[in-house]
């Protein structure tokens, strides 16, 4: 096999695990839709999951859901559990002081993947957005302030990335990353889409969000989401970009002068 290129049944089953795991549960033809394959394919990769005591059938009906088996897939990884833990209580009194809900962020291949946010903490939100809930790199305010922070040659990778597993979704959304326009978002320092479309509530609700640094590095993005129909785009930076910065600057500070924990990985038998 070529180098670089990925094993597609390993993609694919991946893809139906993370959307089973964030909606919570699927039906088989749920699974085929989201994950754009055939339904066959659905089945033997579902059968396959649940062999392996990642997914099972739900008693009463024909849905798939995770087991507890998944969280596995984590043990070992701290590092965001350390971002999470000093940066709770910075998200919570934003939320606090601004009403609008906030939202911790991280990449993860071609994601943005929420790992801690607030809209639990308030009655101005649709939804409410646990950890995992996944954002297109390409099309959301988070992801588009972690690109404009990379370096060339770790954009490039990025792009290549995504023309090799992306959904042609995904893939038509890297016309709209001009170099232009992450040199702006860095020099100005934030991002900010309008009628987000790849949310729980498709065009109801906008967002800006600002980086978060740890060692002079992208770390996270801290986001804030508001109702698309309450505040134009410009009326909501020049209300809160201040108190977004302050926020995240308080954050990066903590984070780069407390220690990371040393990493203890699982032994495995």
């Amino acid at each position: 096999m070529e180098r670089g290129v990925p094993i597609r049944a390993v993609c694919r089953a991946i893809s139906i695990l993370q959307e089973i795991n964030q909606m919570g549960s699927l039906s088989m033809m749920q699974i085929s839709k989201r994950g754009r394959i055939p339904y066959p394919t659905a089945c033997r990769i579902v059968q396959t999951l649940m062999h392996e005591g990642l997914i099972e059938q739900e008693p009463a009906r024909k849905f798939y859901r995770p087991t507890a088996l998944v969280q596995s897939l984590s043990q070992g990884f701290q590092a965001d559990s350390f971002l999470v833990e000093h940066s709770r209580r910075h998200l919570r009194a934003l939320t606090h002081k601004i009403g609008w809900p906030v939202s911790l962020t991280v990449r993860i291949g071609t994601h943005m993947v929420v790992r801690d946010s607030t809209h639990a903490d308030t009655s101005l939100t649709f939804e409410r957005y646990y950890p995992g809930f996944r954002l297109p790199l390409m099309d959301c305010a988070s992801g588009r302030v972690c690109l404009a922070h990379m370096t060339p040659e770790q954009l490039d990778r990025v792009m290549d990335w995504v023309s090799l597993v992306g959904s042609p979704s995904e893939q038509d959304l890297t016309a709209y990353v001009s170099v232009n326009t992450l040199n702006k978002i860095r020099e100005e320092g934030y991002a900010a889409i309008g009628w987000g479309q790849h949310n729980l509530t498709p065009g109801k609700t906008s967002s800006v969000a600002v980086p978060i640094f740890r060692d002079g590095q992208f770390e996270a993005a801290l986001t804030m989401i508001y109702f698309a129909a309450a505040m134009k785009q410009g009326e909501a930076v020049e209300r809160h970009l201040a108190e977004l910065k302050a926020t995240a600057a308080a954050i990066t500070e903590e984070i780069n002068c407390t220690e990371l924990p040393d990493m203890e990985f699982p032994v495995l038998n």
